[in-house]
């Protein structure tokens, strides 16, 4: 057979990452919110026995929260960034080729070097390792093509005797397991194609996998065809190794009180153009245009509202901060509106290209060549002493606008002065 395909998925990871660092977690309801604590983003299984959904905001479920003992806890982005590398390179000790397919899924390539019980010794295996290093429990499925391995991984999760590691290559239950599927839970099946199916009586992954490939291309393109090829055991999804160039880079939240005066809206959009502008550093990128865009709170249904944005191409493509600088905040002051209380700004880089001297600039612009040299020697004294160890002035006038972090727990692992103390 030679290779197959695994997909790792990291058990209510949220959750998982604030358990490792704070036992009297393990067992209890735990919810974990979204910016400025608005809604519901990830449970404990505690959680959702409870009737916890997804999505809901806190407010509609605090009732529920509080009867049930649920711990809430505030988004630690930080941590989950941080524990999520440490998951894929625990993976890496298994083979190179890992895809990281999101920050708490990756697909592997496994070479099946035996019979029977191989690979599910081997899916064990990578459990074992991964939780010993990280402390992250994990789901492993496995089959032969990358959508087969989706399935079989989700049913890792719900099956008591999987011990949550499923082998369904060439396997005798396949067919068992994809008749329990519904075919609108197969990777790259949405809403609108699993409607379609069900018009045609196809309700689960076994008929969906029976049907004419040829129907299937014609009423849901080539995206569906590719998926009935994987499903019977076709790979025609490969593994990625490198991951697909940016578009674009956005930063962007909603404010934790709303913002009334125009320096703190300038404020704001200054702080988001600079974390931008690390990002495009980061990944030696330059952005050939700049959009600033603003808004009301829409559910606040008692204040008027207004939502617009604004987009300049630039003359050349940059990196710079000061020079996104300049272009943001005359859009921020361009933007504004006296007597509107605004919920949210962002800031949108995009017309990406490789931040090469040939490529973004000539070499004899003095004026960029300076405010590029800036950037990064900001950006190296803020990755030796910590970030924001130098800002811009205008970035940090107070920030009262500032998302609300109020049940975060500690960045254990990236800030120095949030270590885990033992008394």
């Amino acid at each position: 057979m030679g290779r197959v395909f695994a997909l790792i998925d990291c058990n209510n990871f949220y959750v998982s990452c604030e358990r490792v660092f704070d036992a009297r977690l393990v067992g209890r309801p735990v919810v974990v919110l979204s910016n400025n604590d608005g809604c519901v983003i990830a449970r404990s299984n505690e959680a959702k026995v409870l009737g916890v959904k997804m999505g809901t905001p806190l407010f509609q479920a605090q009732n529920m929260l509080d009867a049930g003992g649920v711990r809430v806890l505030s988004s630690n982005y930080a941590l989950y960034g941080d524990m999520s590398a440490r998951v894929m390179a625990a993976l890496h000790e298994f083979t190179p080729e890992v895809e990281v397919y999101s920050i708490d899924e990756a697909f592997v390539l496994l070479d099946c070097q035996g019979v029977g019980a191989w690979l599910t010794e081997m899916g064990h295996k990578i459990r074992e390792r991964v939780y010993k290093l990280t402390g992250i429990p994990v789901s492993v499925g496995i089959a032969e093509t990358k959508t087969l391995a989706k399935t079989a991984n989700h049913l890792a999760k719900k099956s008591e005797k999987a011990a949550r590691v499923l082998d369904l290559t060439r396997s005798r239950f396949q067919d068992e397991a994809l008749e329990r599927t519904p075919a609108g839970e197969v990777w790259g099946i949405g809403r609108r194609y699993d409607k379609l199916l069900k018009e045609r009586g196809i309700t689960n992954a076994r008929q969906l996998r029976d049907c004419d490939v040829r129907w299937a291309r014609r009423a849901m393109t080539v995206v569906g065809a590719r998926v009935v090829e994987e499903l019977r055991g076709v790979s025609c999804l490969p593994l990625e190794l490198a991951p697909p160039a940016k578009r674009s880079v956005t930063v962007s939240r909603s404010f934790g009180r709303p913002v009334e005066s125009l320096a703190e809206l300038r404020e704001a959009v200054a702080f988001y153009t600079t974390r931008a502008a690390e990002k495009l550093r980061r990944h030696k990128l330059a952005a050939g245009a700049i959009t600033v865009f603003v808004s009301t709170n829409r559910f606040d249904k008692n204040s008027p509202q207004y939502a617009n944005s604004a987009t300049v191409e630039a003359a050349f493509p940059t990196d710079a901060t000061r020079e996104l600088l300049a272009v943001t905040l005359e859009k921020a002051e361009l933007l504004y509106r006296r007597g509107y209380k605004f919920k949210k700004a962002g800031v949108m880089l995009s017309g990406l290209v490789p931040a090469s001297p040939m490529t973004v600039r000539m070499c004899d612009d003095e004026r960029w060549l300076k405010a590029r040299q800036v950037a990064r020697a900001v950006d190296a004294i803020n990755a030796r002493h910590g970030r924001d160890t130098i800002r811009f002035a205008v970035t940090d006038l107070g920030r009262r606008w500032a998302t609300k972090f109020e049940k975060r727990s500690s960045r254990y692992t990236t800030d120095w002065n949030e270590l885990l103390t033992i008394a």
